[in-house]
């Protein structure tokens, strides 16, 4: 499988869906983020953007949101409850397997996710995690486990001009939950979940040391 190609791929469609306003429809606000959607075009879903400011500096939020085992984002983030290294293809690229804990009270089975994931930077400051899903020879399906798929998803961290210390991030999850889930759970449990993500990650931002 073409990992380095399909990774540069997500790279580009989640440039592509900061840049464009067409179309999203704002469905949950806090203090902390703004929740939109529009119709998926990789899958029969939504794709949901996330965007806030977190205060602090890009390289610090990045430090909260690095897609590496034993990361700070499995202590702080409800929704990832262990993030293993399946195999490293560079040093930018890795295929790595998510598990997620049960959630809407119990609607939703625990999960589990297999994604090539690219980090990239840009010159002009911005650092990104970009995933999609794929096959891997060393994570077939797992009992006790529903294989959901993530279509092009992750984080966008970019500096705030003339604010050092503040943070635009933006996050982008389409995301086939797999099994057989009403839509009505589907749709309450993204905004929600997105929500939770940034209150939490402005929380763990704030207590690194």
């Amino acid at each position: 499988m073409d990992y380095e190609g399909k990774a540069s791929e997500v790279a580009d469609f989640l440039l592509s869906y900061m840049s464009d306003d067409t179309g999203w429809k704002v469905c949950k606000k806090s203090n902390d983020v703004i929740v939109s959607w529009r119709p998926s075009s990789k899958f029969p879903g939504n794709v949901y953007k996330g965007e806030g400011i977190v205060s602090d500096c890009p390289e610090r939020v990045w430090e909260c949101l690095k897609p590496i085992p034993n990361g700070l984002r499995v202590k702080w983030d409800n929704n990832v409850k262990n993030f293993e290294l399946l195999e490293q293809i560079t040093e930018d690229i890795s295929v790595c397997r998510t598990v997620t804990p049960s959630a809407a009270m119990g609607i939703i089975a625990p999960r589990d996710f297999v994604d090539v994931i690219l980090v990239k930077r840009y010159e002009d400051g911005i650092i990104t995690s970009n995933a999609t899903n794929v096959s891997h020879p060393g994570c077939p399906p797992q009992s006790g486990y529903v294989r959901g798929f993530n279509h092009p998803c992750g984080c966008i961290c970019v500096p705030v001009s003339g604010e050092p210390n503040k943070t635009h991030v933006f996050s982008f999850f389409q995301t086939d939950l797999g099994g057989f889930l009403p839509h009505s759970v589907v749709d309450s449990f993204f905004p929600s979940s997105m929500t939770e993500f940034y209150r939490n990650l402005t929380k763990a931002v704030k207590s690194l040391v």
